[in-house]
């Protein structure tokens, strides 16, 4: 049994969308499958159909197929009996026992064995099973609620998961956004993640200033809303325990290390290649700062120049990246983790030519330059010193 609503954050259209049709399925007795990236929230989604469902008041069980071998997770499914294996030394209930008349949360079911999905395809179809070593039919009353972060239906078109299962699995699919697909809940989720940091710390929270929100709203976080809360939570802890009484109303800033827990001038170096050639990759951490203080700077009676500002942060980033990978491109392109493709298209945005004398004399970037597609890229190094709009 869940005690209360679990609290999710966010106004976004994609966002709502989603809770939505969980306000929908949700009553629905049939089992039910949430799509999304790791750290997009599956499991508080799947907290909240129960929640909403008839069998609030039952229990609700959690399991990570992924966390478990086959063997393994077909004892902690089904429960086993005393001498099924080497170390069953009395009976032990399952997940599914133990969540009757509740609710049954199954974490990454991609990683299940086929063994193991066509006991799941009994259960979910007739509600019936068997204790691993065990022969007797066990009967239980579960909704099944699974997750993944994979292509489920390409998997099954492989036959590397089954088809029936995912027919009985996808009554309804929830489809969660990432967050990068949710930018205007970033502030908010940074703010309140934020709070509750600061709650623990015994300080109140003065808020993020407005190059920290910035910084958040610029990242790509590839680690969704988990990778935002331990930012923000990072962030706060490092810049409230290190305050002085008389700073404690100052807006919380954002460095670079809060993104990036393991950056530092002593990072060990990144192999190359794979060649064993070792080569030190490290982007100065002035960019968060340098945005930060972009918008600090700024007249806030004026509006500001966004294209302007992100044109320029960009800029930096690939001229930072450029040296630190030695005008390598293709390790540039990594260490931003673009594709070649991507990386070569923002080269012609903003006009790098080649310059096979590597002087640093290329012509001041300019949006649109045309003229740029026909320019062969083998060898580009950044100009250092051209000036920063809005600066």
């Amino acid at each position: 049994m869940i005690g209360s609503a679990p609290e999710l954050i966010g106004q976004s259209q994609a966002w709502l969308e989603s809770l939505e049709r969980v306000s929908l399925a949700a009553p629905i007795e049939r089992p039910l499958l949430v799509v999304g990236e790791r750290g997009t929230g599956k499991e508080l989604i799947a907290e909240r159909v129960h929640f909403l469902s008839k069998r609030w008041d039952g229990p609700f069980v959690k399991v990570n197929c992924a966390a478990l071998s086959e063997d393994l997770l077909d004892s902690e499914l089904f429960g086993h009996e005393q001498g099924a294996f080497t170390g069953a030394t009395k009976r032990r209930l399952g997940r599914f026992e133990q969540a009757d008349k509740g609710t049954l949360f199954l974490d990454e079911i991609a990683t299940a064995s086929m063994e193991v999905q066509e006991k799941l395809l009994r259960v979910i179809e007739y509600g019936e099973f068997q204790r691993l070593g065990g022969e007797e039919v066990l009967h239980c009353d579960v909704r099944v609620v699974g997750a993944t972060n994979v292509d489920l239906p390409s998997r099954a078109n492989d036959g590397r998961f089954r088809a029936d299962l995912l027919d009985r699995l996808a009554f309804d699919v929830i489809t969660l956004a990432p967050l990068r697909a949710r930018g205007e809940d970033i502030a908010e989720l940074a703010e309140y993640f934020g709070n509750k940091m600061a709650r623990e710390l015994g300080f109140v929270f003065p808020g993020f200033s407005r190059g920290a929100i910035a910084a958040f709203k610029a990242h790509d976080w590839p680690g969704n809303v988990r990778e935002l809360k331990n930012a923000s939570e990072r962030a706060v802890y490092r810049d409230l325990a290190m305050r002085a009484p008389h700073e404690i109303d100052v807006p919380v800033n954002l460095n670079m290390d809060a993104l990036d827990p393991f950056a530092s001038g002593f990072r060990p170096a990144v192999e190359l290649g794979g060649e064993g050639q070792n080569k030190q990759q490290q982007i100065p951490t002035e960019e968060i700062d340098y945005l930060g203080e972009a918008l600090e700077h700024h007249n806030s009676h004026a509006p500001i120049d966004f294209e302007k500002q992100t044109a320029a942060f960009e800029q930096r980033l690939i001229d930072d990246a450029f040296a630190a990978c030695g005008g390598h491109q293709k390790n540039t392109a990594e260490h931003l983790g673009l594709s070649y493709n991507q990386f070569r298209g923002l080269l012609r945005k903003y006009g790098y030519q080649k310059n096979s004398t590597r002087s640093a004399d290329k012509e001041q970037p300019s949006k649109g330059a045309k003229g740029n597609d026909r320019v062969p890229f083998e060898s580009i190094m950044p100009k250092n010193d051209k000036p920063r709009p809005g600066m």
